[in-house]
């Protein structure tokens, strides 16, 4: 099948060559593996923080609390905003071939990366004692939701409104 005739292809009037949008499939699975490889460097660097936690009680442990959710809700957003506004890839994706562009093809600046990502940063609504890990935890899976809802929809571009808000899209780089 022709990038012309392929409803996968999008070309922006003007633009260069046809460019394949990735599938749903392939950007749930990267964004897996992202996940699980920042979930494994948090549970190492946190690990000792925990336990510090759990020895103490009280008002420490609380302030442990707070300093996991922060640096966890920093942690996860860095890693995607930058690695994306570095080459367009996290890990994830560059083991399933895919790339985040700009609306003109390019690698996005931070800042577009930042707005593309900045629901990954919800968990830090765990600083909010008895109901925040809930909220956040709620929060992220509408975030989530929303997000597949919008990719799955939209059969052209194939962007949800993560997409949209940072001008960004997800490609295939290979």
């Amino acid at each position: 099948m022709s990038a012309t005739t392929d409803p996968h292809f999008y070309q922006r009037e003007g633009a260069g060559p046809a460019i394949a949008e990735a599938e749903v499939w392939q950007r749930a699975v990267a964004r897996l593996v992202d996940h699980v490889g920042v979930a494994v460097v948090l549970m190492v660097v946190l690990l000792p923080l925990g336990l510090g936690a759990a020895v103490l009680g009280g008002a420490a442990g609380f302030l442990a609390g707070v300093v996991s959710a922060v640096v966890s809700a920093g942690v996860t957003l860095g890693y995607f905003a930058v690695l994306e506004s570095r080459d367009g890839q996290t890990l994830g994706k560059r083991l399933l071939g895919l790339r985040v562009v700009d609306e003109v093809g390019g690698t996005p600046s931070l800042s577009a990366t930042l707005r593309r990502n900045c629901w990954t940063a919800l968990g830090v609504l765990a600083v909010v004692p008895v109901v925040g890990g809930l909220v956040g935890s709620v929060a992220m899976l509408v975030a989530v939701v929303t997000i597949l809802l919008g990719i799955t929809q939209d059969s052209v571009t194939r962007r949800g409104w993560h997409d949209t808000l940072a001008g960004t899209r997800v490609v295939r780089a290979r």
